[in-house]
């Protein structure tokens, strides 16, 4: 080790002669254990993390040996000692600090491997108590990574099983070394743990007392770089872990920008057809297919089969699915691959694929074949948040993640609500609650099974979307005759209720609440059509 000179903080090439390993994580940790001891790095380690590696038949020396000192509180304090941070924390390249250092007998730590108890996973664990997820505070590994982080001069900071094998490489090129610009990115990654983490726990204690924040701090790592964005232009990036544990792309080309946005909207759409948020029988529970076009659903239907799920999809728009995004909430089979080969689709996405299946997609191969996990996929929307950039700042707001059922229906017309009118009304507004607003869906059933009709969206009015939706039916030969129809909110005129009736709805749901909302009433009285308010809108602006 030599230094630059007298006042710099930055050493040369540092050799990792000690290192002291605490984790709640132990993945990987054989390898990088097997790969140190064999440089002749000492290790020191802390309770769990000891009795592992000695497991694994590695040199270890116990914590306790270092401080001198027990752990107590049950493992609550292990760490916080002037032996660990001061091994840490003293500048090599600073005479007084050598010297207090030999003086009280702090041997330098030359690498520190940490990361921390799972705080965020217990909060989301379901029935998880409060004592329970305090526990997971963890005070020592913070403390200790700080001072690491801090003194990235000479100590290595490795925080995460991933850079396991890479710092292992940079190792065998260095013989058994590190230079400054690994530690410093290191300690980057280490300060970037600590705000996330400590932010998961302010975040937590504010839920439990129902407080806004007086700060919104977001910080989530880079998971691929983007062609571009919207446009070519504009440069784009994709940030934050749950996308890919979610989604597993099997085939074609990297997703775009516009590729994500959509699979996004899908994915939101297809966890209301999932067996976790409908039915606890999987077995019984409906084969649904979605086609979506810039975000917006533009047919959904139940099926018998993942075929005929599509099918009846498909048959809303015939023209949209080219160059859309096809997800099914079933395997995809053979038959319905040999369907989906008839035209052109950017994504499709899907839990499984039959083998046969998947070998008939991957003929194309501008398309891009994903798979999703369902349980994930809900997890993470039931802990979702949404963020959007304005001019000079960005709006918050939870998850739209609300969903209608019976004990929200109210009848407020004479005209009786069947249960297959109950049906199909749940299943529009469903629908309905994923269009850009003034949203309206018309849908219907056909052999037991709820499809879309219609839709209209994005519309500056509501009576205009409806018009649209039925001129789209119109134009496409699809019967309104018997439909359901879903508004995300309220009708501020009886305008769209009779246009609506005079095309065939049978039955209207809707959120309810607008001054006018007696006159609408009238008019589904008067049109003969059941109507039902919610109390519950669904605007997606």
């Amino acid at each position: 080790m030599s230094v630059q000179n007298k006042d710099s903080l930055s050493l040369d090439q540092v050799p990792i002669r000690r290192a002291l390993i605490s984790v709640y994580d132990k993945h990987g940790l054989d390898i990088l254990a097997r790969a140190l001891t064999a440089r002749g790095v000492k290790l020191f380690s802390t309770g769990g993390t000891e009795k592992y590696l000695r497991g694994l038949g590695a040199p270890v020396t116990s914590i306790s040996e270092l401080t001198h000192s027990s752990e107590i509180f049950d493992g609550r304090l292990k760490t916080l000692h002037p032996m660990v941070h001061g091994g840490l924390l003293f500048r090599r390249d600073v005479p007084s600090h050598l010297e207090e250092a030999a003086a009280n007998g702090i041997l330098p730590i030359d690498l520190l491997v940490v990361n921390l108890y799972p705080f965020e996973e217990t909060v989301k664990k379901p029935g998880a108590s409060e004592a329970e997820i305090i526990e997971q505070i963890d005070i020592g590994g913070p403390a200790m990574l700080r001072s690491a982080a801090k003194n990235f001069a000479a100590v290595a900071l490795l925080t995460d099983p991933n850079q396991y094998k890479d710092f292992i490489d940079k190792m065998d090129g260095t013989d058994g070394a590190t230079d400054l610009k690994l530690r410093k990115k290191l300690a980057q990654e280490g300060f970037e743990l600590v705000a996330r983490y400590d932010r998961a726990i302010a975040n937590y204690f504010l839920g439990q007392a129902k407080q806004d924040s007086t700060r919104l701090d977001i910080s989530l790592p880079l998971i691929q770089s983007l062609r571009y964005g919207e446009n070519p232009h504009q440069q784009a990036a994709l940030y934050g872990n749950d996308f890919n544990k979610i989604c597993t792309q099997l085939w074609g080309k990297e997703l775009s920008y516009n590729n994500i946005l959509d699979t996004s909207a899908a994915l939101g759409l297809i966890a209301e057809f999932l067996p976790s948020s409908f039915s606890p029988h999987p077995s019984s529970f409906p084969k649904v297919a979605a086609i979506i076009k810039h975000t917006n659903p533009c047919g959904v239907s139940e099926g018998a089969s993942a075929l005929d799920a599509f099918e009846r999809a498909f048959t809303t728009d015939p023209e949209s699915p080219f160059g859309g995004i096809i997800i099914i909430n079933t395997t995809i089979d053979a038959p319905l691959a040999e369907r989906l080969n008839q035209f052109f689709s950017e994504v499709i996405l899907a839990p499984r694929y039959d083998d046969d299946a998947l070998a008939i997609l991957k003929r194309k191969k501008d398309r891009r074949l994903l798979t999703f996990a369902p349980n994930h996929l809900i997890d993470t929307l039931s802990n979702m948040n949404e963020v959007r950039t304005v001019v000079g700042g960005v709006l918050f707001q939870t998850t739209d993640a609300e969903v209608v059922t019976n004990s929200e229906f109210i009848s407020v017309t004479s005209h009786s609500v069947t249960d297959e009118m109950r049906c199909g009304l749940l299943f529009a507004m469903k629908i309905v609650k994923h269009l850009k607003s003034n949203a309206i869906a018309f849908c219907a059933f056909e052999n037991n099974f709820a499809r879309t009709v219609a839709v209209g969206a994005g519309q500056t009015s509501r009576v205009e979307s409806t018009r649209i939706a039925i001129e789209h039916a119109r134009r496409h030969g699809l019967s309104l005759e018997g439909s359901f129809v879903a508004s995300d909110a309220f009708y501020p005129f009886a305008d769209s209720m009779i246009e609506a009736a005079n095309a065939g709805a049978k039955a209207v749901i809707q959120p309810g609440g607008s001054v006018r909302d007696a006159e609408v009433i009238q008019a589904a009285e008067e049109c003969g059509i059941a109507l039902v308010m919610t109390g519950m809108r669904h605007f997606r602006h």
